[in-house]
């Protein structure tokens, strides 16, 4: 055999070894916003799924019989539903990613479009029922819906404060969904709308022309939320204008984060929303902040952090459950067996499982703030 043969056949086995290797690469999409408004919120749940990448990798991913490496592959949508729709393509064309986590329900619409034709899963961040009823079968709604909290939310806010409200959340597709459903359950309560002003929250720094425009209303509550940075903008806006009333937050503001731009939770004082993951008691979530904290340090993790780093080892687990890594459609009938099979550690929220139409299940935690402090408010204290 001559060198030039030899040499042929080493550079083609080499080949062969390089493409073997590739294969071996296992890779989820996401898009969503890593600039703007929103790219605090964007920023916490992709480090929420580079965290579980990395646990996996470490412990190793092994379906079929073969080790695979996890990969996650993030591209910014600037929480534009159009962007959301492109990476998408991208992510699938270019990278064969079987699932695409998109934290945002404006991006998961566009995505429900194409994503079943072209057999992909759709994580979606968002609690807004609609995601699940339209009965697309390759989604996952990653937290539990949001219609849960509205009636804690009205009980509390009305029995501190009053009956009058002003909504002054977002103009995003998410916060129209939960305003949708909110108002009309705070009028069956007895409730009246005293202003209607949604704010460009993932666009906007400067909220005072919006918040004096309900304020001047005089409402008892104002119906705020987004993402939290803007959201906390708001709030602050709000007090210095001199509002003395409560806040009711929609549940993708956290108000750990908003008191980090507020100066503590003394302006929250009153205000009810999601327990935030850092004064969430239980051993599990103490444990996985302090992960967290080694992992990114001078950050705190909130529950966008933690559900979407559950739902990586999930979508990990179900791969090998269903003995593949392509397909999605099987990886998808493993989602319930995957969650339920996961250890306390990494199901930092409790997660139960999926129901039939796709969407998580777990109990709703909320909180209030009392004298400048967080507590977490049992559903059965507001049902007395």
């Amino acid at each position: 055999m001559t060198m030039t043969r030899r040499t042929l056949l080493a550079a083609a086995a080499l080949l062969t070894a390089t493409a073997a290797h590739a294969q071996d690469v296992v890779k989820i999409g996401f898009s969503g916003p890593l600039s703007g408004g929103a790219a605090l919120y964007g920023k916490n749940v992709l480090d929420g799924m580079k965290l579980a990448a990395d646990e996996i990798n470490a412990a190793g991913l092994t379906v079929a019989g073969k080790k695979y490496k996890l990969e996650i592959v993030a591209l910014d949508d600037k929480y534009n539903p159009s962007e959301t729709a492109i990476n998408f393509q991208r992510l699938v064309q270019e990278h064969k990613t079987p699932a695409v986590l998109v934290p945002h329900s404006g991006g998961s619409f566009a995505v429900q479009t194409t994503n079943e034709q072209m057999k992909v899963l759709l994580l979606s961040y968002t609690s807004v029922p609609a995601i699940t009823a339209r009965g697309n079968k390759l989604t996952l709604r990653i937290p539990p819906e949001f219609t849960s909290y509205i009636q804690p939310f009205i009980k509390h806010a009305m029995g501190k404060y009053g009956k009058t409200i002003a909504l002054a959340d977002g103009d995003h597709d998410y916060a129209k969904a939960w305003n949708a459903a909110f108002k009309p359950a705070w009028e069956a309560a007895g409730g009246k709308v005293v202003a209607e002003n949604p704010m460009s929250y993932n666009r906007s720094t400067d909220f005072y022309t919006g918040v004096s425009k309900v304020l001047a209303s005089k409402p008892d509550v104002m119906f705020i939320g987004g993402a939290s940075e803007p959201t906390g903008l708001v709030v602050k806006q709000a007090r210095e204008l001199g509002f003395k009333g409560g806040f009711i937050i929609i549940d993708q503001a956290k108000m750990d984060e908003m008191s980090k731009v507020i100066g503590g939770y003394g302006p929250l004082e009153g205000s009810i929303g999601v327990l935030p993951l850092v004064e969430d008691a239980t051993p599990v979530a103490k444990a996985f902040v302090e992960r967290f904290r080694k992992a990114y340090p001078g950050r705190d993790p909130s529950s966008e952090v933690s559900l979407n780093y559950t739902t990586v080892h999930a979508t990990a687990v179900a791969m090998k459950l269903a003995n593949t890594t392509t397909d999605a459609v099987a990886i998808r009938a493993q989602l319930d067996k995957a969650m339920k099979a996961l250890p306390d550690a990494v199901n930092v929220n409790s997660l139960d499982g999926v129901d039939e139409k796709g969407g998580s299940l777990a109990d709703t935690r909320v909180a209030v703030i009392e004298n400048g402090k967080v507590r977490e408010i049992k559903l059965r204290e507001l049902s007395k």
